[in-house]
């Protein structure tokens, strides 16, 4: 998502190396992730997590998922209210699906005119990786 970011702020991806010769240590054949690049850094949670833990224990910790988040917004957001310990306020009726952006998007509130969508900058076109380099 951060590449992606980054290769739409370009006049084209023609002038951005490959997610591969980014994420990977030079020379070493995409056998070695380097993590100091900031994409994979953010992304290597075992890292922050081991932080947290020292100061909260993990019942007191959420993982929410980005793709259950798009596929069933109300559903992860029940996940979400429930384990706060909070009253289901958000459900199905404050969701509308927009095919053009290819996401949920909110319904209007009481204090809006026009219901809420992600950003331009969001719902844009991945590029392909290869599996086995995700796995990696």
């Amino acid at each position: 998502s951060d590449y992606t970011q980054a290769a739409s702020k370009k006049k084209n991806r023609n002038g951005m190396k490959s997610f591969e010769c980014l994420a990977f240590v030079k020379d070493t054949g995409y056998s070695v992730v380097d993590t100091t690049w900031g994409p994979v850094r953010i992304g290597v949670y075992a890292r922050h997590l081991t932080k947290w833990l020292k100061h909260f224990p993990l019942t007191h910790m959420l993982f929410v998922s980005g793709e259950r988040l798009i596929a069933d917004p109300a559903l992860e957001m029940a996940r979400v209210q429930d384990f706060l310990g909070l009253k289901r306020v958000i459900t199905e009726k404050h969701f509308y699906f927009n095919a053009t952006k290819g996401f949920p998007c909110l319904m209007k509130s009481e204090g809006r005119s026009t219901p809420h969508c992600l950003g331009k900058t969001k719902g844009r076109n991945h590029p392909y990786i290869d599996a086995q380099i995700v796995k990696r």
